[in-house]
Order: structure tokens, then sequence, then C-alpha cells
């Protein structure tokens, strides 16, 4: 029983911070509208974007990926597993750079692959964050785990 415990502390414990709703908001929202995208927009970010880039199943890759935005964004929006939802999203953020961000060095230079990189880069360290602080006080995991604090 202290196993189960342990990770579950592990999973859903959080800490006091009640400003992480808002990083818990921007990543969530920005994955949910993502993943809806893939599904709206199918030439421009689904399976012909997908085919675009090389793999192949573009579209059980891009509906796959999309599915995966919209579960996990949502998970992260509600503060529900956050952290195991975070993994996903960063391997999706690191399939990313390596498949539209990086080739854009060798076609655009460093500054392009910089400008272009921004938005990813803020996610991935959003969603490190995440990862290692967990989804703060106003959260499914903190009223799962019924952690009370002092301060």
């Amino acid at each position: 029983m202290k196993t189960v415990s342990t990770i579950k502390t592990k999973i859903l414990g959080t800490g006091n911070d009640s400003t992480t709703i808002i990083i818990r908001i921007i990543v969530g929202l920005i994955f949910i509208s993502e993943g809806i995208l893939k599904y709206k927009q199918v030439q421009w970010l689904g399976p012909g974007r997908f085919t675009e880039l090389g793999f192949t199943h573009p579209f059980f890759w891009a509906y796959f990926t999309g599915a995966f935005e919209m579960l996990c964004g949502t998970l992260v929006l509600l503060g529900l597993f956050t952290r195991l939802a975070s993994v996903p999203l960063m391997i999706i953020m690191l399939t990313a750079l390596v498949t539209t961000k990086l080739p854009l060095i060798d076609t655009g230079g460093i500054w392009t692959f910089l400008h272009e990189y921004t938005t990813d880069f803020a996610l991935t360290l959003l969603l490190i964050l995440l990862f290692i602080r967990g989804s703060g006080k106003w959260s499914v995991d903190r009223m799962i785990t019924r952690q009370k604090y002092d301060h």
C-alpha cells in the first residue's frame, strides 16, 4: 500500500503555487486548438502537412497527434495527471523541432530558425516546468491527493 501511495504522490503530487494555473491555461488551450486544427485544416496542419514532411501513413500520424494534443491539452488545462500528460506533449514538441524547425537552419539560416522556434521553445519550457512542479494549487491532481498546506 505504501508503494501505491508513493507512486500517487510522485504523479499527482503538486505544490501550493497558485500561478501555475496560468501556465496550464496557456499550454492547455494552445494544444487543444492545435489538435483541433489537425482535423479542421487537413492540408495546412493535418495529413497534408504530414505528407509534406515525409511521414508514412500521414492520416494516421496527423489524427493520432491531434488526438493526443486535444486529450493531453485538456488534462493539462484541468490539472489532471499533469505530469503524465506533459510527456506526450514534450515528445510532440521534440518531433516538431526535428521535423519542421531544425531543417530551417539549412534553408533559411539560424535567424529564421530562432524566429520560427520561439513559440515551440516557450511551450517546451512550460511543459518541463509542469512536469517538474506539477499542476499547482487549483487542480484536480491536488483535489485527488487532498494535499493540505500550512501557508
